[in-house]
């Protein structure tokens, strides 16, 4: 059986025999436990995507609990529920289990654009902060807007702003982007979108020429879109913002079409193993951003094996230990936990509220000292969010497929700050002035 054989055959024996985490009830959650949901989706169209992530933030929330007895002394209580990748199923998920624990839900990972776009006004009136990492709407950055809603550690804004400067590089410089033609081939859903204004307002600075191509999920015919940008637009460069089986069907239908894949650059959504092996040989040089790193050569990831799956409890296939999408699950928890552990400074050693997390959020300073001292050095840059910016705005890098692991190819990309940071106050203000939400004053 050939590399890609294999592939496709695990991704439907995960499909057809998965078995969810066994969940906490009520009465399993002890009293002196910090509970927070976790939306997940081990099953649908995205199960192949969303199980590794999934494995990540329980592997790491185990190793908390292992290694540390918790945060604090306080263990945590994960219980996942699974939204099928479906904004109505996540809704209905976090409405069951927000009153949950000794103190309700800290927080929440919601894993979804549409789920945390749907969460943002209901969460606030709760005060349970929603951690959308990487994804949701850029604003959410503004922490005096959404109080109850972070980002970290970038938006898609700030992500778009990165392929565009990592394009500039590759030309010779942001002078040598007027003129040039980039494709945007996008997920025609509300995490396709998000990009558009910031991508629309480079344009205008640099000088590019722009083409959105819209694919309706899961994307699996993109044989015409693929036409239209290889044989009649003739991009210099291909911005994937894809999700799911869209992007390895792009992968092939750009080689069939003859576009090279080193001048394909996706989101980090669109940056997975997941992605590329499937592929073969057509997706060897293609590339995308990254704001975590890949990988099994790092101390936490070597943690986890030791104090976790050694043991006998890790949540999923130790293969995928390692890979993009289970390490950025780690992420995920690592900050969330961090997050609580910051909180604890101010509140005390006990179960927390959503409102006292929030705090904790507001606080948050992973400096690199402390990152080294979680085994996170090298895993992810040192990230600090603020009362008025829940995003912390890291720099990013891209990374590149070179047909066995992902290879980082460039410096750490900074991001236009200002630009990105103007952008978003204004369409943050104007959310609260349409919603008539009341704008915290951060000093």
């Amino acid at each position: 059986m050939g590399t890609r054989a294999r592939w496709l055959t695990g991704l439907l024996t995960a499909l057809a025999v998965l078995v969810p985490l066994a969940a906490p009830s009520a009465a399993d959650i002890p009293p002196d436990a910090q509970f927070f949901p976790h939306l997940v989706y081990r099953t649908g169209p995205y199960a192949p995507y969303g199980i590794p992530f999934a494995d990540g933030v329980a592997d790491y929330i185990a190793l908390v609990n292992q290694r540390d007895g918790g945060v604090g002394g306080v263990p945590i209580a994960l219980e996942e529920c699974d939204t099928g990748y479906n904004t109505d199923r996540g809704v209905d998920c976090y409405e069951r289990l927000k009153a949950k624990g000794p103190t309700g839900a800290a927080a929440v990972l919601s894993l979804s654009t549409g789920i945390t776009n749907a969460l943002i006004e209901r969460s606030a009136t709760d005060r349970i902060p929603v951690f959308a990492s990487g994804y949701g709407r850029a604003d959410l950055s503004d922490g005096r807007v959404f109080a109850y809603a972070v980002n970290a550690p970038a938006s898609y804004w700030t992500g778009i702003d990165a392929v565009v400067s990592y394009i500039a590089t590759q030309l010779g410089g942001t002078e040598q982007l007027r003129g040039r033609k980039i494709a945007y081939l996008y997920h025609d859903s509300a995490f396709g979108k998000e990009p558009l204004p910031m991508l629309e307002a480079l344009r205008a600075r640099f000088g590019f020429e722009m083409r959105s191509y819209p694919v309706a999920p899961p994307g699996l015919d993109q044989k015409a879109v693929w036409m239209q940008i290889a044989r009649q637009y003739r991009p210099d460069y291909v911005v994937l913002w894809g999700w799911g089986v869209q992007n390895s069907t792009a992968l092939r239908e750009a080689a069939a079409a003859g576009f090279p894949a080193d001048r394909m650059i996706g989101v980090w959504w669109a940056g997975s193993e997941q992605d590329v092996v499937p592929v073969g040989a057509a997706a060897v040089g293609y590339k995308a951003i990254a704001f975590h790193a890949a990988g099994a050569d790092h101390a936490v990831i070597r943690a986890i094996k030791a104090q976790v799956l050694a043991r006998g409890l890790g949540a999923g296939d130790p293969a995928q230990v390692g890979t993009v999408l289970y390490n950025r699950g780690v992420f995920n928890a690592a900050v969330l936990v961090e997050a609580i552990r910051s909180a604890q400074a101010q509140h005390g050693h006990k179960p927390l509220t959503g409102a006292q997390v929030a705090w904790g959020f507001d606080h948050l300073d992973l400096t690199a000292e402390r990152l080294a001292a979680l085994g996170l050095d090298g895993f992810m840059p040192p990230l600090r969010t603020t009362c008025a910016d829940h995003e912390g705005m890291t720099p990013l890098w891209v990374q590149q497929w070179d047909g066995r692991r992902w290879r980082v190819v460039s410096d750490r990309i900074e991001p236009r700050r200002a630009l990105i940071r103007s952008l978003v106050e204004d369409s943050a203000r104007k959310f609260a002035a349409e919603r008539k939400l009341a704008v915290r004053t951060c000093s």
